[in-house]
């Protein structure tokens, strides 16, 4: 049981740079997309999709560059001292476009767009290529979306467009039917803990190599977003809410005062953290090995509440907690939102 679960990002918009190594589990996407340009087959359209904290950003902003490069390597990596490069790093490159929302939280309007289509009736002003990104392509609204189309059923001179999403399943299928399409796929687990491990060498040397699995078990495999736990500190605030999650599991806290607290705090993440504690209990009740639980570390006292509560009631908390992950998208009250989902957990303890 390994449902789709999505996370938060807490870095909104990153620098875009000529990058000049790729990130190690993405070298089999690299080598596809140095196939087109050797090829002389680039896409007008490439959609590149794959879960949060796979760097998709980082793939898309490199082959970007090499595409608007004027003498890339061998490798098909930009050279980083040509004037693009130059002017690429300094964010000035008229020929490189980014739409993204204008605010976080927000969508990809149809004025971005409009502004988009007539910025693309121009011609590139160098003699290489005009790349477009537009992440997360999922956040277009349904106008946004059609008038987009005409960017894809006339395209422009010397222009690649790249779409990247978590999400495509919310892009219609008129414009996924006229992209390319690349799938970055999560790592496994040991390749991802040896890349936070050197990452981090130098900032935190002492950072044990459990504490790094415990991140990437939070991080669902995704290695940027493992880094990010570990430089917040965001295993800290998940043992917390654990604490208090026992805590109302042995009746000695309210979940009215514990969700008066919560809904202080990103409610995607929370939502994830009760719902992966959920399916460990379940797969405590099957005897599942520990080192298969997205919650390793906290298997001893999951495998003690496993052992008395009813599965029936596990799975009716699995389907609200599902239920209130759609709802996360919508204009509602996250108080009450954890009120239900604690109180229904204090009615599964309190019965036994």
């Amino acid at each position: 049981m390994r449902p789709e679960l999505s996370y938060f990002s807490q870095a909104w918009h990153r620098k875009v740079t000529v990058p000049n190594r790729l990130l190690p589990w993405q070298q089999h996407q690299w080598e596809h997309l140095c196939s087109y340009i050797a090829q002389e087959r680039i896409p007008q359209a490439l959609l590149i999709t794959g879960n949060k904290g796979l760097g998709k950003q980082q793939l898309a902003n490199q082959f970007a560059v090499a595409l608007l490069c004027a003498t890339p390597q061998a490798n098909g990596m930009a050279c980083g001292v040509c004037s693009s490069c130059l002017l690429v790093n300094a964010e000035t490159h008229p020929d490189f476009i980014q739409v993204q929302p204008e605010e976080p939280g927000k969508g990809i309007g149809i004025g971005q767009i409009r502004s988009l289509i007539t910025r693309l009736t121009l011609k590139p002003q160098f003699e290489t290529y005009r790349v477009v990104i537009v992440n997360p392509a999922d956040k277009m609204n349904n106008a946004a979306a059609n008038a987009f189309l005409k960017c894809l059923e006339e395209p422009t001179e010397r222009t690649v467009i790249i779409l990247i999403t978590e999400k495509p399943a919310k892009l219609p299928a008129t414009i996924i039917s006229r992209c390319q399409k690349l799938a970055v796929v999560t790592p496994d687990k040991e390749t991802v803990v040896d890349w936070l491990a050197k990452t981090l060498q130098s900032k935190s040397p002492l950072l044990q190599r459990g504490d790094l699995l415990c991140n990437v078990s939070l991080a669902q495999g995704a290695p940027l977003l493992a880094l990010d736990y570990a430089n917040d500190e965001t295993l800290t605030l998940r043992n917390e809410c654990f604490n208090a999650w026992m805590a109302i599991a042995k009746q000695l806290k309210s979940p009215v005062i514990i969700a008066e607290d919560w809904h202080k705090l990103p409610a995607s993440p929370l939502i994830f953290w009760i719902t992966s504690w959920i399916i460990d209990l379940i797969k405590c009740s099957y005897h599942t090995k520990v080192e298969n639980l997205y919650n390793p570390d906290l298997s001893e006292p999951l495998q003690g509440l496993s052992q008395r509560l009813e599965l029936k009631g596990l799975y009716k908390l699995y389907d609200l907690l599902l239920a209130g992950r759609q709802r996360l998208d919508t204009q509602i009250n996250k108080q009450l939102l954890f009120e239900e989902i604690l109180i229904q957990w204090h009615e599964l303890n309190r019965s036994k």
